[in-house]
């Protein structure tokens, strides 16, 4: 047999170590699909809506930092892969999505499910080509393919139906494919002046985020070289907050801590490696950026200085440059009061909570931190479960902790959570599921459930869209249309043939957590949680938690922060004494 413009597509992702492909199959993407069934080196990984197709190959790119595959059939199959890819895209994950699209010779005739894809994802992606014609491949292919890792972003190829049976007209060859492994060093007159703003601070704040991935070491030895306070988002937490003497927690409407307070009080603050979206959280003054990304130096806030370059290589050229500070009361300061604000919440919400029916968020949040392995992958609902993650996730060095933070898409745990099984064999995977996100793509519980999947899931199910109730609260509005009463989600489960185990008391959670965590396969923990365990506290207006700009709105979600008081009384102890 001929080797078909689907084969070809297909043995060039196998040169580039892809192994599997997430989607649903369609009559259009039957090229494809018989093109995966006939090699022995690439599986199709059949899930129940391609949206969750896409957000699974965003969970596998970003735990693999290799390329993951999604594709969607013409028409509604890869319309829904939207959601998915825009997370992926804003999330840097490379993923390469089919788009297949109707027969070439209908295109432009508003045939059955006709769309332009190479129209619709432009948004979403860093290349996005419709195919014309045969002989454009293999070459397109890897340019999307190239483009998707160079760009750590989101590659389409719209590929209309009739193509992939055509024969292919040139020899796949081989072309390597290369991911940015390359250091950005920055200027050298930028660190100067760095160093210089840097020395000549009286006090100086480090807010990071998911840039400093690789750059830890330095961003603390800077910390402690000019006895700096460290904030971070909530995308840099698993990164910074671990271990460090020097955290004064997250900022954003999530935060905690002394980090609002470290950031505007500072004479300098430097953000490293952070595109953190909520300008009103930062001072809008006194503040240098460095990030590689040109683009995001000043976008969010106004700069006396933007270095462009990867953190570490930044600090690395900055610090012989740095003259050692002595005064360290700006720090001790920020340190006293990160812990104080910790002592002031962690039993607001969390006291007697083992006893409290129905069973409080926080309790099962802060006693799956403690279950879990040090290694696990967890996904995270957006909304609520966000919340629960930010306050009682304990970074370890080693955890990994998926969501979608920039996007803020429903339903994304389940799908990311399928895709993180793939990626990491033999860790951990556990899903915090909000009952909003869960119920949305509910068919992929068949999903774990048909490819056996060893991912657990812990559903926070308090019948209510939690994060919505809230914010209508908060505005001023009465909450409408948010509760809908508390689904049998264990049920449900129990039917797509999951196991699963409904905790409705308090006393039963730390049993039921173990044996879903330490169960070799798939399991369901529907835990009813109670909708009112996040409450307003009286002092704060609907103005002012409306705007979102004043220091006082972040204690409208303090309720508890886990272990996190545990680091911060520890930091407290190692202020030096006069």
């Amino acid at each position: 047999m001929a080797q078909t413009v689907a084969d070809q597509m297909i043995e060039v992702l196998t040169q580039a170590g892809v192994r599997r492909v997430y989607g649903l199959v369609g009559d259009s993407l039957n090229p494809i699909a018989d093109a995966i069934r006939r090699n022995p080196d690439m599986d199709w990984v059949h899930v129940h809506n391609e949206e969750a197709a896409a957000l699974a190959a965003a969970a596998e790119a970003q735990l693999t930092g290799r390329l993951a595959v999604c594709a969607g059939s013409c028409g509604p199959g890869n319309t829904h892969l939207v959601q998915g890819l825009y997370d992926a895209h804003r999330s840097g994950a490379p993923v390469l999505a089919i788009a297949s699209h109707i027969p070439s010779t209908q295109i432009g005739t508003n045939y059955f499910q006709e769309t332009h894809p190479q129209h619709l994802f432009l948004e979403c992606s860093a290349y996005c080509e419709l195919v014309s014609r045969p002989e454009q491949l293999p070459r397109l292919q890897r340019i999307a393919m190239q483009t998707a890792l160079a760009r750590q972003g989101v590659g389409v190829l719209v590929l209309p139906g009739d193509l992939g049976g055509e024969p292919a007209p040139h020899p796949t060859g081989h072309s390597d494919l290369v991911s940015p492994t390359a250091v950005l060093q920055p200027d050298p007159d930028k660190v100067r002046a760095l160093a210089e703003k840097i020395n000549n601070a009286g006090s100086v704040a480090l807010f990071v985020g998911a840039g400093v991935r690789d750059a830890r070491d330095e961003v603390l030895e800077l910390a402690g070289r000019v006895h700096a306070p460290i904030g971070h988002s909530l995308g840099g937490k698993e990164w910074i907050q671990y271990d460090n003497p020097y955290d004064v927690g997250m900022s954003g409407l999530l935060g905690y801590g002394a980090c609002y307070d470290a950031t505007h009080e500072a004479d300098l603050l430097i953000l490293l490696g952070t595109d953190f979206p909520y300008d009103t959280f930062l001072p809008q003054a006194r503040t240098v950026q460095v990030d590689r990304e040109a683009a995001h130096l000043g976008r969010r806030t106004k700069l006396e200085l933007g270095v462009q370059g990867d953190v570490g290589a930044t600090l690395r050229a900055v610090l012989p440059l740095l003259g050692r500070k002595t005064d360290r009361s700006f720090l001790d300061r920020m340190l006293r009061r990160h812990a104080a604000a910790l002592e002031k919440v962690v039993s607001a919400y969390t006291a007697n909570a083992q006893n409290l029916r129905p069973v409080h968020p926080e309790y099962l949040a802060a006693l799956l931190d403690e279950e879990m392995d040090d290694d696990a992958v967890v996904t995270v609902d957006t909304g609520m479960c966000n919340v629960w993650a930010a306050r009682y996730l304990t970074p370890t060095g080693r955890r990994r902790i998926i969501g979608s933070f920039r996007h803020g898409t429903m339903a994304n745990a389940l799908p990311h959570a399928i895709g993180a099984a793939y990626a990491a064999p033999g860790r951990q995977i556990v899903s915090m599921s909000g009952d909003g996100g869960l119920t949305m793509l509910l068919g992929e519980l068949l999903t774990v459930a048909e490819h056996d999947l060893p991912v657990k899931i812990v559903a926070f199910n308090n019948g209510s869209l939690g994060m919505i109730r809230l914010e209508m609260m908060v505005a001023g509005y009465p909450s409408f249309q948010t509760d809908h009463g508390v689904a049998d989600l264990a049920g449900v489960a129990r039917a797509a043939g999951l196991p699963s185990v409904t905790v409705d008391d308090p006393a039963d959670l730390p049993k039921a957590l173990r044996t879903a965590l330490r169960a070799p396969g798939p399991y369901l923990v529907d835990v009813h949680t109670d909708p009112n365990a996040l409450s307003i506290p009286p002092h704060i207006t609907a103005s002012q938690v409306r705007g979102f700009a004043l220091a006082a709105t972040r204690t409208v979600l303090d309720g508890g922060v886990g272990k996190m008081i545990e680091l911060a009384r520890s930091n407290l102890r190692s202020i030096p004494r006069p």
